[in-house]
């Protein structure tokens, strides 16, 4: 089975209450779809800045989307992490303020995933950022993983 990193707006968008901005509400309709006809397709991996990210905020909410990530294995930030991850921002692929989410593309390089699935489209799944990543991820002798959303990830079996 292809391996799968969920960055944290994953388990956000399909813990939240409805929303009434059209946008978010179909990206939680989409994430939603996802985590309950797809995710059995594929091995599922977080990490503890997946973990740590989603038990900000409301105490009620925070227990919801920690419930989502029970079973689902963590990944290990380890050093060689770290170092991709400041390589990614010091490469300016990435902006400084934007570490966590360097970290998250890092997790998913150095451990091998097939897939990193995020909304976040701003540092992640970002059409200008993307050739950089999977430049950087060769020049360090990563394979760089396929940066989706839930959506890109339906359908046809991989």
């Amino acid at each position: 089975m292809k391996k799968v990193y969920v960055e944290t707006s994953i388990i956000s968008y399909c813990s939240a209450r409805p929303s009434s901005h059209i946008l978010a509400a179909a990206r939680q309709q989409i994430s939603w779809d996802w985590w309950s006809t797809q995710r059995a397709r594929f091995t599922l991996y977080t990490s503890a800045l997946v973990e740590r990210e989603v038990l900000q905020g409301d105490p009620d909410a925070a227990a919801a989307r920690l419930e989502m990530l029970k079973g689902i294995p963590m990944l290990a930030i380890t050093q060689r992490v770290r170092d991709f991850a400041k390589k990614l921002i010091v490469e300016k692929i990435l902006p400084a303020k934007a570490g966590d989410d360097a970290v998250h593309i890092a997790i998913a390089a150095c451990h091998g995933m097939d897939y990193l699935m995020t909304w976040n489209c701003r540092h992640i799944h970002n059409a200008q950022a993307q050739p950089a990543i999977r430049v950087a991820c060769a020049n360090a002798g990563l394979k760089s993983p396929e940066i989706c959303t839930p959506e890109e990830l339906m359908g046809s079996k991989t």
